[in-house]
């Protein structure tokens, strides 16, 4: 299975904790597999390689709204949107697999064999631990990794104890446990000590300082900013959240600036994506596609034209 799933279901089972809890979040998932084996239609749309990832998983996130309990929701939501359209099915099995598992034995995690292999899997963890906080949260989870990053750094007994993988898991863990309990958010120790459980040894300073990224990635991506024509009232502000949720898989703080020009509509910007909806972006569309060149060549094609059909009538006549 790859790292990204296996790591985001190690934070939801973590989440789960009692064994009944991972049990009925098994059963869940089984359900939801069951869903997929016998519905043609559906199987057909999240299994197309056409349809982008994040499309498949805003549907089947829509789709299972209310119907699951949220932890297998959003663990199937992101199978779909994490494999190849072909793999969703046995990514679903191999979830309800590894939560009975869990649910027996507790969350077992193999070594990783590589350090991107270790990172990914963080990552997926990271996503899951993330994609529920705000954004004053995330600064202060990016900001406490960054600090024990540092210490980590500049402290080589330290570096040393969590790189060494011939030390048991625990042992770094109580460690980590030891000097961060009570001291940062629970996000920040939680996603520490899975760079130790679940990462690879000998790059958990490297993962560390990659963790600040991911972060900081992960609070641009909380961000809207909207430019808008006019202001929006709160059934439009709910609106345009929910919308931007499905879009990028978590929650979202708007952040409204009015701008006239516009006209209507609105334009937003969440980290990279741009969206522009505005009559100002569409006039600017047209205004390219009649630019003079453009405009001058129809013209000409279609006088072209009516010469021809000159030509043919005169023909026809003759």
């Amino acid at each position: 299975m790859i790292p990204s799933l296996e790591g985001y279901a190690a934070a939801l089972f973590e989440e789960a904790a009692e064994a009944p809890g991972l049990a009925r979040l098994a059963e869940e998932l089984g359900a939801v597999d069951r869903l997929l084996s016998s519905n043609d239609q559906l199987r057909a749309a999240l299994t197309d390689t056409s349809v982008p990832p994040p499309a498949r998983r805003a549907v089947l996130a829509d789709l299972l709204q209310g119907r699951v309990r949220e932890p297998a929701r959003r663990l199937a939501a992101f199978a779909a949107g994490a494999v190849a359209a072909p793999e969703l099915q046995g990514a679903l099995n191999w979830l309800v697999h590894r939560a009975r598992v869990a649910a027996e034995r507790g969350v077992l995690l193999e070594a990783p064999s590589g350090y991107l292999e270790g990172r990914r899997r963080v990552g997926g963890f990271a996503q899951a631990v993330l994609e529920e906080l705000g954004v004053a949260a995330l600064e202060e989870v990016e900001d406490e990794l960054f600090r024990f990053a540092r210490t980590v750094e500049t402290a080589p007994a330290l570096r040393t104890l969590l790189s060494d993988r011939d030390q048991p898991v625990e042992v770094r863990k109580g460690v980590v446990d030891d000097l961060l309990a009570g001291k940062v958010q629970p996000a920040t120790l939680r996603l520490v000590d899975f760079v130790v459980a679940g990462g690879r040894a000998r790059d958990a300073l490297g993962t560390l300082l990659w963790l600040v990224d991911q972060t900081a990635a992960a609070r641009g991506w909380r961000v809207a900013r909207v430019r808008a024509a006019a202001e929006l009232d709160e059934v439009e502000r709910e609106r345009l959240g929910e919308s931007l949720r499905r879009l990028t898989g978590s929650p979202v703080e708007l952040q409204v600036t009015v701008e006239p020009d516009l006209l209507a509509g609105a334009v937003v910007h969440i980290g990279d994506l741009q969206v522009d909806a505005s009559a100002r972006g569409r006039l600017d569309e047209l205004a390219e596609h009649m630019s003079a060149g453009t405009w001058h060549e129809r013209v000409s094609t279609r006088g072209d034209r009516g010469k021809a059909d000159q030509g043919n009538e005169t023909e026809g006549a003759g």
